[in-house]
């Protein structure tokens, strides 16, 4: 990419989560992701080094449910 990292990925909403964190890594290997179930109580606070990626717990394959953002 050049020059701009990315920030976001709308486009993984619905995938495995799994599939999400391979997709994120491989744009922005300086991030830790987080994979959080949806309803998890998280301490708030901005980490530019960060992506959370919530999941459906609900559901084995845990499907994306909010676009991943770093903060």
């Amino acid at each position: 990419m050049s020059g701009t990292l990315k920030t976001s990925w709308p486009e993984v909403v619905g995938w495995p989560a799994t599939a999400a964190v391979t997709h994120i890594n491989s744009d922005r290997p300086d991030v830790a992701i987080e994979v959080v179930p949806v309803g998890t109580t998280l301490n708030p606070g901005y980490n530019a080094k960060r992506v959370r990626v919530f999941f459906n717990a609900g559901n084995s394959l845990g499907p994306v449910v909010d676009t991943p953002v770093v903060g």
